[in-house]
Parts: structure tokens; C-alpha cells; sequence
């Protein structure tokens, strides 16, 4: 009996140890299983994210292609835009280059034109000094301001003449030694006198003619004095015209320079003597200016021509 217990106790031990080992492998075996099914998990994870990430570049990589094609059919509109804006740019330049043509052509006319006119006043001045027709030179002088109130090109001086004879010519082109109501005194410096100056004639006539114009119209009365005279270290001839006029505000000195500009709507005139007096001598080198030192009465306006 004792032997069969011990048996029996013995294959229970026996199982017992083997059931241990079996539990053991099985738990050793379920961890392993575990652990790959870890493993396995882990795996899919990655391949879904890179799935997730390929599916991101791939949308990515649709976007950029259709930014790209709007890109390209934007350049592809600038191009025609730019083709249109070149297009309008040629035309714009074939016309402005006719047009220049055509200001060239114009210009030539009206040089053309001038010459011709200038010649015809030149012909019709000696006719009047001929027959001492004064409207008519009066005339004349008019119609030469209009080409030069806004004259540019440079006089010639092709003139070789005594300082004093272009005072002479202007008193006699202006009548001012024939009114009655002023006084004009003639001063002229005996150096200037006998001093010969390079200019053109008419054109200097005509400049200082409307200083004492200008003069005798704003004195109602009293004395217009012109004085000529030279400064040999500047080498220029000076006419000096004076008057006991009403003389001109401060406000107004350069103002009177500009055309049509008409200090006493009263008066004749266009406004533009002043204006074509100081074209003329700046064209001829020399200049007019309104000398703001003179005290007065009146005014006084100095004529300058270079020698």
C-alpha cells in the first residue's frame, strides 16, 4: 500500500514537473507571441504612417503641379501682354518719330517763312525811310515784335556802327524830341561818341525805341532823359533811359518784363515792349534790366550792348 502511495506520489511529481516545464514553455511561448504581435502592431504603424506621408507628398506633389500650370499660364499671359504693350510701344514710336518729321518740316517752314518775312520787312523799312514814312516804320517795328517776344536764336551782329547812331535812330523811329507836353535831353558821353559798336542795327533801334517808348508813355509830363555812354572794362555800350514818370512798384519790376503784361490797361499798346527790348539785347549779348537802385521820380531802364 505504502508502495503504491509513493508510486502514485512520484508520477503525480513527475506530471507535476512536466505540467510546470509545459506552463512555463506556454507563458514563455505566449510572451514571444505577444512580443511579435508587438512587433507585428509597430510594423503596420510605420507603414501606415508611411502611407499617411507618401499620400501627403502626393497631394503635396498635386499642388505643386497645379501652382505650377497656373504659374506657366500666367507667364504665359504675361508674355501676350507683353507682346500687346511691345505692339503699342512700335506704334507709339513710329508716330512720335512722324510727328517729329513733321515738327522738323514745320520748323523749316517757318524758318522759311521768317526769312522771307524778314526780308520783306527789310524792303518795306528802307522804302519808309526813303519816303520818312514813320506810321509805316511804325508798322514794321510791330509786326518784327511778334517774332520776337519769345525769340530764342542768337542775333548776328553783322552791324559796325557809331554807339551814338542807334541812339539816334530810335529818337527819331520813337518822336520823343517832338512832344510837346516833356522835356527830352539827349546826354552823350563824348568816349561813346566816337566809339564804334558791333551789333545789328535794326534790331537794336528797335530795343532801345521801345525803352523811350515805354518812357514817354508813363510821363504825362516832365523831363525823359537817355544817356549813352561806354565802359571800356566790360567793353559794353550803355543807354540809360531815365523818366520823372509814375514809376513802378517794387512788386512789379521783374513783373513788366513779361509779355502782355500791362501795368495801366489805359494805355495803347499789347504789352510786350519791355519783353521784346530785353529779348532783343540778351539775343545780342547784352541784356535790359530795371535798375532798382534809381530813387525817381519815375524810373530807369539800362540798355547794355556788348562792343
Amino acid at each position: 500500500m505504502l508502495y503504491a502511495f509513493l508510486i502514485a506520489l512520484a508520477v503525480a511529481v513527475v506530471l507535476g514537473i512536466a505540467y510546470y516545464f509545459e506552463l512555463k514553455s506556454s507563458r514563455k511561448h505566449a510572451a514571444e507571441q505577444k512580443q511579435l504581435l508587438e512587433d507585428y502592431q509597430q510594423r503596420v504603424n510605420e507603414q501606415q504612417k508611411l502611407l499617411d506621408d507618401y499620400r501627403a507628398l502626393e497631394k503635396n506633389f498635386d499642388n505643386v503641379g497645379e501652382g505650377y500650370e497656373q504659374a506657366l499660364l500666367a507667364f504665359e499671359k504675361m508674355e501676350a501682354e507683353q507682346a500687346k504693350t511691345k505692339q503699342a510701344y512700335d506704334a507709339m514710336e513710329k508716330r512720335a518719330a512722324s510727328l517729329q518729321d513733321q515738327c522738323t518740316r514745320y520748323e523749316e517752314f517757318a524758318q522759311k517763312y521768317r526769312e522771307v518775312i524778314n526780308q520783306s520787312l527789310a524792303g518795306m523799312r528802307e522804302i519808309a525811310k526813303k519816303n520818312d514814312d514813320s506810321k509805316l516804320l511804325s508798322l514794321i517795328g510791330k509786326i518784327s515784335d511778334m517774332d520776337d517776344v519769345d525769340g530764342k536764336q542768337a542775333i548776328g551782329r553783322t552791324d559796325n556802327i557809331l554807339v551814338s547812331q542807334v541812339a539816334d535812330e530810335a529818337i527819331a523811329a520813337s518822336g520823343i524830341d517832338k512832344i510837346s507836353y516833356l522835356q527830352f535831353d539827349k546826354q552823350v558821353d563824348p568816349v561813346a561818341a566816337a566809339t564804334m559798336l558791333s551789333t545789328n542795327l535794326v534790331k537794336s533801334v528797335r530795343a532801345l525805341t521801345h525803352l523811350l517808348d515805354n518812357a514817354l508813355k508813363f510821363t504825362t509830363e516832365g523831363t525823359v532823359t537817355l544817356r549813352v555812354a561806354v565802359d571800356m572794362d566790360k567793353m559794353q555800350a550803355i543807354y540809360t533811359v531815365e523818366d520823372t514818370g509814375a514809376g513802378i512798384e517794387e512788386a512789379e519790376r521783374e513783373h513788366v518784363f513779361e509779355p502782355y503784361v500791362k501795368l495801366n490797361q489805359f494805355f495803347d499798346g499789347q504789352g510786350i515792349g519791355l519783353t521784346v527790348a530785353r529779348s532783343i539785347a540778351r539775343r545780342l549779348d547784352g541784356d535790359v534790366v530795371l535798375d532798382a537802385a534809381y530813387e525817381g521820380p519815375g524810373s530807369r531802364f539800362v540798355l547794355t550792348l556788348p562792343i
